[in-house]
């Protein structure tokens, strides 16, 4: 017995190869009744799209690599759930790539991306070896960066020294002129977010200089907490803190920042309060509830995942940069100083 194919699907339904093809491939402008017929033969046939013949029609693999830290944090977990749910409903699977913030690990990583077939990249970690990027442009694959911008290539992210000035102002505002940093100096945003706090205190005539931050290798609740007693020590130990509030870059070094922060008897916001970077799930559930730069992480997973579809079926995508809003969410780890 030979194999259901599309158009024995079309011949039962009554209807063009063309319309049961596009229920098949999830496309819109079928009307609900016919799509529902279509599902139920093709449910009763057992039929099965081949998406082997499907690819070499089209010349696609129909698959997307997806470069990512190895030491992933919660907020690019999160981004990279959003961007393959949305690749799916395109019809695409995702490879993962995992990469460490080294020239071997780099290397590596793109070794492995030569060897697959794919349709594009999208990057939720940056690559500090030119050469990586130098292939991409040379061979043509389209590429997203998300969460940050290199030139030439498309990319989805916030203004980050522009969200960190706002976290810091309304540290100021609250009040606080003594105002500490834990930061990182590996990627693009963490030194991006460290002289948004520099320009903050600047327009502020707050006085500062470098011993302000702290610059720790990854941004993890782990590196919070030694970036936070990194500072204490700065400052002489918990009982000598002149300081009355913390930056962090992200919100898992604000997590760990408080933890330390509450193992030495400093009250948070009481005594110190905290603005962290990111506004992941979990910052709105410990205690006390963090108040943070929310990034708006559905739509860049949306807008990444739509802008490098884009650019595979043929738009002119190539190279746009897309700068989302950002928003300060005040929750309770900040509160007006007391005089």
């Amino acid at each position: 017995m030979r194999d259901i194919n599309i158009k024995d699907i079309a011949r039962q339904a009554g209807m063009s190869a063309s319309t049961v093809s596009r229920v098949v491939n999830g496309k819109k402008h079928v009307n609900s009744e016919k799509r529902e017929q279509i599902l139920k033969l093709i449910e009763e046939t057992g039929y099965v799209p081949n998406k082997a013949a499907r690819n070499m029609v089209l010349k696609r693999s129909f698959t997307v690599g997806i470069v990512i830290p190895d030491t992933f944090n919660m907020f690019q977990r999160q981004l990279f759930s959003i961007i393959e749910r949305h690749l799916e409903s395109f019809g695409y699977h995702t490879l993962f790539f995992f990469v460490k913030f080294e020239d071997q690990s780099e290397e590596a990583c793109l070794n492995r991306l030569k060897a697959e077939k794919l349709d594009g990249v999208i990057m939720l970690h940056e690559i500090k070896n030119p050469v990586f990027y130098e292939y991409l442009s040379k061979t043509g694959l389209p590429v997203v960066t998300s969460t940050f911008h290199y030139p030439g290539i498309s990319a989805i992210h916030v203004n980050e020294e522009q969200a960190s000035r706002d976290a810091v102002n309304h540290l100021i505002n609250l009040g606080h002129r003594n105002i500490l940093m834990i930061s990182g100096d590996g990627f693009t945003f963490g030194r991006q977010r460290a002289e948004g706090f520099f320009q903050a205190l600047t327009e502020a005539d707050i006085p500062w200089d470098e011993s302000r931050v702290v610059y720790v290798r990854h941004y993890t609740p782990e590196f919070g907490m030694y970036g936070m007693r990194e500072l204490l020590l700065r400052s002489g130990g918990s009982g000598k803190r002149t300081w009355t509030a913390l930056f962090a870059a992200t919100d898992e070094l604000a997590i760990g920042a408080i933890r330390v922060l509450t193992d030495e008897g400093i009250r948070v916001p009481e005594d110190v309060s905290v603005v962290g970077f990111d506004d992941i799930d979990i910052a709105k559930y410990i205690v006390p509830q963090l108040t943070t730069v929310s990034q708006p992480l559905t739509e860049i997973g949306e807008r990444t995942a739509l802008t490098l579809y884009r650019q595979i079926t043929g738009g002119n995508t190539k190279g746009d940069e897309m700068i989302l809003p950002h928003k300060l969410i005040i929750r309770e780890s900040t509160r007006a100083l007391n005089r």
